[in-house]
């Protein structure tokens, strides 16, 4: 595995490359790093060149300017200036929650630079009926962010959106683990206070993507969490079907194997 660091405006974005073949960009969503791609990076390193990161603000990526609330578009050129400094033909992505965002975003710009996009539960909010009902809930997040801190504000949001919050390391976890987990949970904050309340404003360009090489999945374990009926109702309006891979909101970690397999003959196609 290869490292890097790539100067960005505003941050410098931490990366990791495995294997040879075409390109695949993972983008993860929220909280989450590259630390948390490892396992199905790897696996799909037999068949693919694949780029992990961590986004600008979270883990190893740090933000070069003070923290500023943060927008979908901006992350999508993130990942445009990776894919040009990692170079090779246009590009597979897979994106999950926030990723899948930023991977129709950059699809949508940048229809050239993609071969195509696989955006797993994206939290388009704006395209739900009663979005304004989830706006003000962030709202109120973010509220209970600053008035009684990061764990406060995840539980109420995993109790509302059906999402479980990262938890805390349990003893006898391999440091790397540990190191990845204290991560995540550090990178909540920064969800709370620059992210969820814009990222959730995106509204996805249909019109661009509607005969793109975009699919839709959801989780087939997710039942009635808020990301599936996202993803759901997204697929609706581009008139597609919705994709379902094995597993929840994160089941490229607990269903790897199933998943791996579930994205390769996606990109196949």
């Amino acid at each position: 595995m290869d490292t890097g660091m790539l100067p960005v405006p505003g941050a410098e974005i931490y990366y990791e490359v495995r294997g040879s073949g075409p390109v695949l960009l993972l983008v993860n969503g929220g909280d989450g790093d590259a630390a948390m791609f490892a396992p199905l990076a790897t696996v799909l390193a037999e068949r693919y060149t694949v780029v992990t990161y961590d986004p600008r603000g979270n883990s190893r990526s740090p933000l070069t300017v003070p923290p500023y609330e943060q927008r979908i578009g901006e992350h999508a050129e993130d990942a445009l200036r990776l894919l040009e400094a990692v170079g090779g033909d246009p590009a597979y992505v897979f994106g999950t929650s926030y990723g899948g965002m930023v991977g129709m975003d950059l699809l949508a710009r940048n229809p050239g630079r993609v071969r195509a996009v696989v955006a797993h539960e994206p939290f388009v909010i704006e395209l739900l009926p009663d979005a304004a009902r989830w706006h003000a809930l962030f709202e109120e997040l973010h509220e209970i962010y600053l008035k009684d801190g990061v764990d406060a504000a995840m539980r109420r949001f995993g109790e509302e959106v059906g999402l479980t919050p990262p938890p805390e390391p349990p003893p006898g976890l391999p440091a790397p683990i540990v190191e990845m987990l204290t991560r995540v949970r550090a990178n909540s904050e920064t969800v709370l206070a620059y992210e969820l309340r814009s990222f959730t404003r995106f509204v996805p360009d249909l019109d661009a993507l509607r005969d793109a090489p975009l699919v839709v999945v959801g989780g087939a374990d997710s039942g009635d969490a808020l990301t599936h009926r996202t993803a759901a109702t997204l697929a609706e309006r581009l008139g597609t079907g919705l994709v379902e891979f094995p597993g929840g909101h994160v089941g490229f970690l607990t269903h790897l194997a199933e998943f791996a397999k579930a994205l390769v003959e996606i990109l196949g196609d």
